[in-house]
């Protein structure tokens, strides 16, 4: 027991937020750079020539430079065995991001130095408060003109309403940027331009040694003099125990472009971030060194590998070890059964594993059988974890296929993209899977959906805009038919594939006018199956 104690304790498991741009994909490959797992990082978002991101496996990825998808990433640091969750950066795919910070036991916010707090940043903040997730802050993109620090310090705090404590602080930004001071050691690590390499300098440990001025430049070694006065002054002590409730974030500051300041802050990161916490269920607190495994899924993703038209379900280990002939138990079906092809994820790369510990996310093949929310535990104490709830669409288009003879084809990949999550479909009462109505949180998942229809089903869609942009859960109604509710002529019915019905509309006006006109009709923004 004591080695299943001591490889859960060495892992660490975190997504990466940001606004699109502030160079978190960048910083992702940086820290697989310093943990081996690759030899040299892609380019997010270069020419036809250069390389990809690691972490953006799907063409559309690829070809756009943006990320669309959450990815996996797993490897090995100075015996810290690391899971990354990168998530997509775009507002539009902020479901999968929200998602994937529930499998999460930290995040590193990127912050860009120069536009500060960004409106994406803000929402995937507020889902961090909701689950008291530690939060570490990367400012990135100090070699290039930044913000004052403080303003930028200031910001985070009175925007995201969370405490700060600076663990380094920036010398002069973008060409002017010589390195930053460390708080805790006390030393500055100078940075070194030699063309178009950057690179970490000697550390100067003493802010009095008589070189420094000539080293930074005299008003650069004044300022920074001032600042870490200032700093030192004016600020709490710092409180491990606050970084863990995700009261207070540590902010460091640094390039990831250039590799300055990456492995320093990883490093410390490490040190600082918990090991896996314990998970809420229906029996309680779930404790992740318990000896029984357990685990939910977060992600389901069709066709990663298009040559096998696979299907990958993504589950976060809870508790205990997964050996990979294990018998587990899948709650929501009631089965038993043993996890197929069990595997740790490399963004498009995958290995067979045969073991796994809590903190740790496997990847299994699913033929169809799991759903977003779905716990997997030991069959000797059966429990669920808590649901996660789905996003209510705010844009929907009617599709169907161009070619009436691929419906089965359609059928197949409607249903599989939305089985991830990605999108939502429905249809007409009494209507068939001739044409469905599909809902996306953001428009970009429309784009993304078209392009996996015709990429990995070979089906080109015709595609109708539809005026709505609320959809409500009817919970209760007093007629025996939704079709005898008293509503407007611009409200829809509709069914989602489980049977229940639903109300589209194309303004609040017109929900407050069905709930004013049809007595006892209860509506809401999600499927209470969906929370449970």
């Amino acid at each position: 027991m004591s080695d299943i104690n001591s490889e859960i304790k060495r892992r660490r498991t975190f997504a990466i937020i940001s606004h699109p741009d502030a160079g978190k994909t960048t910083l992702t490959e940086k820290f697989l750079l310093y943990g081996g797992a690759i030899q040299q990082a892609g380019m997010v978002k270069g020419k036809k020539n250069m390389r990809h991101a690691v972490s953006d496996w799907m063409e559309i990825e690829k070809q756009r430079g943006i990320s669309v998808t959450s990815s996996v990433l797993q490897f090995e640091y100075e015996n810290f065995c690391i899971n990354i969750l990168d998530t997509p950066g775009h507002q539009d795919f902020s479901e999968d991001t929200y998602r994937t910070l529930m499998a999460a036991d930290s995040a590193v916010m990127v912050i860009d130095a120069s536009k500060g707090v960004e409106n994406q940043t803000r929402k995937l903040f507020k889902v961090c408060v909701m689950r008291h997730i530690p939060i570490f802050t990367f400012i990135n993109k100090m070699d290039r003109d930044s913000r004052n620090p403080f303003d930028l310090i200031d910001q985070i705090e009175n925007e995201l309403g969370i405490s700060t404590y600076p663990v380094n602080w920036p010398i002069g930004s973008g060409k002017e940027f010589k390195g930053v001071f460390d708080r805790f050691e006390r030393h500055i690590i100078s940075f070194e331009s030699n063309g178009a390499a950057h690179q970490a300098g000697a550390k100067i440990s003493d802010l009095t040694d008589p070189s420094l001025a000539e080293t930074l430049g005299e008003e650069n070694h004044n300022t920074l003099i001032e600042d870490i006065e200032l700093l030192d002054g004016a600020s709490d002590d710092f409180d491990l125990d606050a970084v863990h409730k995700g009261e207070l974030s540590p902010v460091f500051f640094g390039s990831a472009l250039t590799n300055f300041g990456v492995e320093p802050f990883l490093e410390s990161f490490l040190k600082m971030t918990p090991p896996p916490m314990p998970r809420m269920s229906s029996e309680g607190e779930v404790d992740p060194f318990d000896d029984n495994f357990s685990a939910f899924v977060f992600k389901i993703q069709a066709n990663m590998n298009k040559a096998h038209r696979d299907r990958l379900t993504f589950m976060r280990i809870c508790s205990g070890k997964f050996d990979k002939d294990m018998e587990v138990l899948h709650v929501q079906g009631n089965k038993k059964m043993r996890l197929s092809q069990p595997q740790q994820i490399m963004a498009e790369q995958r290995e067979i594993v045969n073991e796994a510990y809590a903190g740790d996310i496997i990847g299994v093949f699913d033929p169809g059988i799991f759903s977003i929310g779905d716990t997997v535990c030991s069959p000797k104490k059966k429990f669920e974890f808590e649901g996660i709830p789905t996003f209510a669409p705010e844009h929907f288009q009617r599709v169907r296929p161009k070619d009436t003879m691929k419906r089965k084809q359609f059928v197949k990949g409607a249903e599989q993209i939305a089985q991830e999550g990605a999108i939502q479909i429905f249809h007409e009462p009494m209507m068939g899977m001739e044409e469905v109505i599909v809902g996306v949180v953001g428009v970009l998942q429309f784009d993304v959906f078209q392009y996996r229809m015709k990429n990995e089903y070979n089906v080109d869609l015709v595609i109708e805009g539809l005026p709505y942009s609320y959809i409500r859960w009817i919970d209760k109604m007093n007629v025996s038919e939704p079709k005898d509710l008293k509503i407007s002529s611009d409200t829809k019915i509709v069914q989602d594939f489980r049977g229940n019905y639903l109300l589209l509309f194309s303004s609040e006006w017109n929900i407050r006018w069905a709930l004013e006109r049809n007595e006892g009709l209860e509506l809401s923004e999600f499927n209470r199956g969906e929370l449970q």
